[in-house]
């Protein structure tokens, strides 16, 4: 049981970045909790501006809290104790402890900070242990990343000093997986080598049996067996860690939709600014039936859209540039005079205003917004982190505040925390539209003002179509994965004697 002594604990790493390793640790997550164990993720380090507030402030990558929902959780700091927010001039802002301590470079977080931090994560780490039977960690982009093994706080050095069994992921799609997982444990140190215990491929597509005949030379080359062959699965994944991965043209989601409820779909078009944060919250739209959502960078992608979504972003300032360098601010302007509807979230809220005063993010001073909301911006080195609740268009809705800039409304009709005038929406609540019955209002009102015969689904609960994708990464787990074998690192460790392959990389 969970606090009389540590719990077990094993490690998800990737031969790249992308290589599923999220997936997987949800996947694993979901299994055991579905096995009557108290479970948790952990990633020391996270790289993302996709972020999340636990219900006591703290500020976490949203894969890790979408990683707690797997492990049936409550998300908290200790699960990603720190996560890098990019920002301009190749700088990221630290988040320690789910509070943002400064701005560092790549080159300053590397050449010393990074290594200061390994205590801090392992001692996270060995808390969730103490309170939970097995703790799935994360790692992030590749442990064989030579140059960087110095100041790894994420991948071998956290399984070195907590002593981890490792399990590599590999994506088949990309091609060269074998040539990948051979290589990953090659540049590895004996000593880390001796904590590598086996792979998993991931999305594979086809006939097992094909692959087969290599899964046993890897095994005879590296004396470590493939625990698993995941198949290829459209619609499955969690929150991304990074927006701008989505296409520009796709969609936000794979699967498959139900029919629209009216004689009308609803286009919206989303637009992808610079350092775009917190896409996923047109998620929940996208999961409508007969609701089309799009990444739109073009005016005259825009010609057609019932609604604009302008998201969160790090970059205020750089983002109004860049919409005015693309003829995007003016085709916003035109929408707004003929009534048809903007909403704008957070970042987007915010450069939808009068004007923005920013010495915190860019430094840039007094920058003029958009003109399209009654609302002035003023940035304050205090991040706002809060899990608001209230009430708009008559329904309840809750959601969360990430974000430096604070807003002085000075017009228009109250929407949340932020405003309406006219057919253009602001506020600085991530996540509102998961409000079931206000997603469906807003909507609602969106298909009047367009004149669009769109009548939204009455049944779309987005919390339960999370968990039943939640719930299929479990299946993924449970049904392709040698389940068995993954248990038995978790409680044991990796086994003894695990051969070296050369040439290995310094101690």
């Amino acid at each position: 049981m969970a606090g009389s002594e540590p719990g077990g604990a094993l490690l998800v790493a990737g031969t790249t970045s992308d290589a599923g390793k999220s997936v997987v640790t949800a996947g694993i997550c979901r299994w055991l909790a579905r096995q009557g164990l108290k479970v948790a993720p952990f990633k020391a380090q996270n790289m993302s501006l996709n972020s999340f507030v636990t219900r006591d402030g703290a500020e976490i990558g949203r894969a890790q809290a979408m990683q707690a929902a797997a492990a049936r959780t409550e998300p908290s700091a200790l699960m990603n104790p720190v996560l890098l927010k990019p920002g301009g001039d190749r700088t990221s802002q630290v988040v320690l402890l789910g509070r943002a301590v400064g701005e560092l470079s790549a080159r300053g977080y590397h050449g010393g900070r990074a290594q200061r931090l390994l205590g801090t994560v392992t001692e996270c780490l060995a808390e969730l242990r103490r309170t939970h039977d097995a703790v799935i960690c994360e790692g992030a982009g590749s442990p064989a990343e030579i140059n960087l093994r110095r100041t790894d706080i994420v991948n071998m050095a956290l399984a070195r000093a907590a002593r981890l069994p490792v399990v590599v992921v590999g994506d088949i799609d990309r091609g060269g997986v074998f040539a990948s997982f051979f290589g990953t444990t090659a540049l590895l140190s004996a000593e880390d080598q001796a904590l590598v215990a086996g792979y998993l491929v991931n999305k594979f597509r086809g006939d097992v049996s094909l692959l087969e005949p290599g899964l046993d030379m890897l095994h005879r080359l590296t004396g470590r067996p493939t625990l698993g062959v995941l198949p290829f699965r459209h619609g499955l994944g969690i929150d991304e860690e990074d927006g701008l991965r989505v296409s520009l043209r796709g969609t936000v989601r794979e699967s498959a939709t139900a029919p629209p409820h009216g004689r009308d779909v609803l286009r919206v078009a989303v637009l992808p600014v610079p350092l775009m944060s917190n896409f996923t919250d047109v998620d929940a739209l996208a999961a409508e039936p007969g609701v089309v959502v799009r990444f739109c960078d073009r005016p005259e992608e825009l010609a057609d859209a019932d609604l604009v979504v302008v998201p969160g972003t790090r970059g205020t300032v750089g983002a109004l540039r860049w919409l005015r360098d693309r003829g995007l601010a003016a085709a916003l302007a035109r929408r707004a005079a003929q009534g048809r509807p903007v909403l704008g979230i957070c970042g987007g809220y915010q450069l939808l205003g009068q004007r923005v005063e920013d010495d915190v993010e860019s430094r840039a001073g007094v920058v003029e917004g958009l003109g399209l909301l009654p609302v002035r911006v003023r940035f304050h080195r205090e991040k706002t982190l809060a899990r608001p609740t209230g009430t708009a268009l008559g329904e309840a809705v809750e959601g969360y505040e990430i974000h430096h800039g604070v807003a002085d409304v000075l017009g228009g009709e109250p929407f949340l925390d932020g405003c309406r005038a006219g057919s253009v929406w602001g506020t600085h609540w991530h996540g509102s539209l998961e409000s079931d019955a206000f997603r469906r209002a807003f909507l609602r009102r969106v298909a009047a003002d367009t004149g669009r015969a769109f009548v939204p689904a009455p049944d779309t609960a987005f919390a339960a179509l999370r968990e039943e994708q939640l719930d299929r990464l479990g299946d993924l787990i449970e049904e392709h994965a040698d389940t068995a074998a993954l248990l038995r690192l978790i409680e044991d460790g990796a086994p003894a004697g695990l051969p070296f392959v050369p040439p290995g990389a310094p101690s």
